[in-house]
Order: structure tokens, then C-alpha cells, then sequence
């Protein structure tokens, strides 16, 4: 038999027991024996916007003269440590909940009601106080705005700026290591591993750009919305004034959304942020798939780098080291393409005046943003940063490329130049070897044209 204690706690719909030491109330008490479906809880980020929203809300009311100032200063200082971190234990309820999240504004409502409580030393309601001025329907869009918005301006995109450093300082000391390009995974004409390196920099910049014009729509905020969009039961200036405290707390500029109808029944920002995710992580499974190609072999691959060793690769081949960060970085890739279709579906769920799959929402969207940053730290640190190049390997490859026969061209004609290419493939001798047979090109012209450095700054070679 079970020694735990409870205490009794009441709502509207009756009394119930809850565990004595926890600081939740009723209804956070009925959704979590409603909802045993996954384990999964809301994310850190998630709980924090919670409680830097109740915080903003309470200074609001504050402000507006509708919350006594005693009232309010409880309410904030017990809100900032819920943001911080300091009551996660007390966030029990399992993502898969209610559609609006009404669970998890309810449950941060009864925290900090609690505690804000035995710190005024009297009564601070959990819905009257501590919600005053907001719905479970402003309160939860508006929280997987904030906690989005901040984990991208805090951990990804500074995630991103490291990673395009890494790859410029990386593709600057392979400036002059040329290689065979290759296309449809076939020879193709010279590049140099510079401006291979200059490709995958270009894409994260990108990257980085797309997440930053989306969080001009991402910092716009549904609090003030209320229950459908009208703002019933809140001042006029509150949800600006929400905004406002918000920017000032985080850093970020944020703002009342200019519908509030449209922030409560769509997930579109979510959805659009979601989108410019995928694109980074189909960028990322590019670069990092790039990367298991460049290192295969050693000796039957391409072989053209040498990924650091950073654990054994096999529990049955002696010696076997894997390209290990490339393929977590190509599994981040996979979930975060999952995460997506997740988005996708459930931003379809506004009905009305309201999206019911905003939890999922929720997860979905802060794990895609954690794992990409993390991600891209890792290929930074533990792939770009310290690979070596297999000089030998590249230049035994590009002596014998009959693709080079390309840059003659201009001067042989196409049908010439294909000859001399099938002629140098068939026989396995270098192409100059053999344009010097069919044509009437001289040592000095052949070694010219055919200069693979010079091949890699385009243009046509006279």
C-alpha cells in the first residue's frame, strides 16, 4: 500500500486528491490522470515562456491599475524563477493534452498562485490574479512564439554563425587544393575544395537569413486575444503592454499582433518557421552526406579527407573508425523533416477561432530548434574544424580525369574532345597524353588548357 500523502484540492467540477508536495492544484491534477499517453512533457523553453509571459501579464495589470501592486510584484518574482528553471518538476502534464494547452496554462497558474502566495501571505488566485487578463487561447500561442523566437536568437542562429566561421576558415586554407568536381556522382570538371567548403557556407548564411525574416512574424504576439480573438475581459493597451515587457526582459523585439483572430486560429508563423528549419536541416544532411562521400575508403572510397577519429567503429573489425557526426547530423536532419510534417498537420487544425494541436506544436518546433544548433556545433567542432586533406588521393584522381578534356573545347570542338576523353577513359593514360596524339596542340599549349588550377576560375582558356 501506497505511504503517499495527499491534500484535497477543488475546481468547478469537484474535489480530488493531489500528491502534498506538489505545488499544482486541481486542474493540472486532472490532466495529468487524463493524459498517461507519451511520458513526453513540455520542453524547458516551453515552461520558461510560461512563466515569462505570467510575469509580463502581471506587470500589464500592474500598470493598467487592475492588479494591486503586492498582488503583482508575488506574481513576478515567483514567475521569473518559474522561468528559470527553478520549478520544472512541477510541470507534469504530458504534451499530448489538450489541444489548446489549457493544461499547461492552468498548470502554471496554480504554481505560481501557490507560491506566490506563501510569499505575500495571503490569498493570490490562480485564475483571478495570476490569469487575469489572458485565456489558455492567448497564453499558449503566445508562449510558442516567445520560447521559439528566443531559442532561435539565443541557440540557433548564434549555432549557425559558428558553423559558416568554421566553414570560411576551413575553405581559406583549402584554397588551393584542387580536386575532381563531380556531378550525378561522375567526374566532372575541376573544383577546388575552397569553393566546394564556399557552398556549404553559402547555404547556412542562407539559412540564417531565411530565420531571421521569419521572426519579424515570429515576434508578433496573440496575447491580448483573449478566449477568440476580441479581447474580452482585457484592457485595450494590454496586450502591447505585454509586448513591450517582454522585449525589454529578453532582448527581443517584440510586438501585439496587429489580428489577434488570426493568432489565435492559425499556426501559420509555426508552420513558416518549421519550413525555414527543413531548409536548414536538408542543408545540413547535403553537407554532412558531402562529407561521408569525401571520406570513404579509406582505400576503395573516394578518400579525398580524413574525418577526425573519434570513437572505434565496429564491435567486430579492428581498426574501422566511422564518419560518426556526419551521420548524427544527417539523423538530426531526418527528425527535424518529421518534426515538420508534424507542424504541417497540426497547423491545419485551427478551427474557428481557435488551432487545437498547439502543444504538439510546441515540442515539435523547440526540439527542431535544439537539435539543429546542436548539431551544427558538432559538425563544426568535431568534422569541419579538423578534417585533413588526402593530397595524394586528389591528385592521383584529378591527373587522370578525362573530363578535363572540357577546357579543349573551344579549341578541338565538342566532337574531338569527346574522343580524346573516351580514348584517355578506355586506356587509363592521363588526357594530355592523348590530346597530344589527336591533336595538333603542342606540350606548352596542352599544358595551359589543361591546368586544373586555372580550370577552377572558369571562363574559356585561349
Amino acid at each position: 500500500m501506497s505511504d503517499k500523502v495527499f491534500r484535497t484540492e477543488h475546481d468547478s467540477m469537484g474535489e480530488l486528491k493531489v500528491p502534498q508536495d506538489a505545488l499544482w492544484g486541481a486542474q493540472t491534477q486532472r490532466a495529468v490522470d487524463n493524459f498517461p499517453i507519451s511520458g513526453l512533457t513540455m520542453p524547458r523553453q516551453f515552461i520558461s515562456a510560461l512563466g515569462l509571459v505570467k510575469w509580463a501579464a502581471a506587470g500589464a495589470n500592474s500598470e493598467l491599475g487592475l492588479l494591486k501592486s503586492d498582488v503583482a510584484v508575488a506574481i513576478q518574482k515567483t514567475a521569473l524563477e518559474v522561468a528559470s528553471g527553478g520549478y520544472d518538476a512541477h510541470f507534469p502534464i504530458d504534451v499530448f493534452q489538450t489541444g489548446s494547452g489549457t493544461s499547461s496554462n492552468m498548470n502554471a497558474n496554480e504554481v505560481i498562485a501557490h507560491l506566490a502566495t506563501t510569499k505575500l501571505g495571503s490569498e493570490v488566485h490562480p485564475n483571478d490574479h495570476v490569469n487575469m487578463s489572458q485565456s489558455s487561447n492567448d497564453v499558449i500561442p503566445t508562449c510558442v512564439h516567445v520560447s521559439a523566437a528566443i531559442a532561435i536568437n539565443d541557440e540557433l542562429l548564434p549555432a549557425l554563425r559558428h558553423l559558416s566561421r568554421t566553414l570560411e576558415k576551413k575553405a581559406d586554407e583549402c584554397r588551393g587544393v584542387v580536386k575532381t568536381g563531380r556531378t550525378h556522382l561522375m567526374d566532372a570538371m575541376p573544383v577546388t575544395v575552397g569553393q566546394e567548403l564556399d557552398g556549404w557556407r553559402a547555404q547556412i548564411d542562407n539559412a540564417g537569413r531565411r530565420l531571421s525574416d521569419t521572426m519579424s512574424r515570429l515576434t508578433a504576439l496573440a496575447q491580448g486575444g483573449t478566449a477568440v480573438g476580441t479581447g474580452i475581459n482585457a484592457h485595450p493597451k494590454f496586450g502591447a503592454k505585454v509586448a513591450v515587457l517582454l522585449g525589454e526582459h529578453t532582448g527581443i523585439d517584440f510586438t501585439s499582433a496587429e489580428s489577434k483572430f488570426e493568432a489565435l486560429s492559425s499556426q501559420d508563423t509555426a508552420v513558416e518557421t518549421s519550413g525555414q528549419l527543413r531548409v536548414l536541416a536538408v542543408s545540413l544532411i547535403k553537407i554532412a552526406n558531402d562529407l561521408r562521400w569525401m571520406n570513404s575508403g579509406p582505400l576503395a572510397g573516394i578518400g579525398e579527407i580524413e574525418l577526425p577519429a573519434l570513437q572505434p567503429g565496429s564491435s567486430i573489425m579492428p581498426g574501422k573508425v566511422n564518419p560518426v557526426i556526419p551521420e548524427a547530423v544527417a539523423m538530426v536532419g531526418a527528425q527535424v523533416l518529421g518534426n515538420d510534417a508534424t507542424i504541417a498537420i497540426a497547423g491545419q487544425s485551427g478551427n474557428f477561432q481557435l488551432n487545437v494541436m498547439l502543444p504538439v506544436v510546441a515540442y515539435n518546433l523547440l526540439q527542431s530548434i535544439d537539435l539543429l544548433a546542436n548539431a551544427a556545433l558538432c559538425l563544426a567542432d568535431k568534422a569541419i574544424a579538423g578534417f585533413s586533406i588526402n593530397h595524394d588521393k586528389i591528385n592521383e584522381a584529378l591527373d587522370r580525369n578525362p573530363i578535363l578534356v572540357t577546357a579543349l573545347n573551344p579549341v578541338i570542338g565538342y566532337e574531338k574532345g569527346a574522343a580524346v576523353a573516351k580514348k584517355a577513359y578506355a586506356e587509363g593514360r592521363p588526357v594530355k597524353e592523348v590530346a597530344k596524339e589527336l591533336t595538333d596542340l603542342t606540350d606548352e599549349e596542352l599544358d595551359r588548357l589543361l591546368d586544373p588550377g586555372s580550370l577552377t576560375e572558369g571562363g574559356i582558356k585561349n
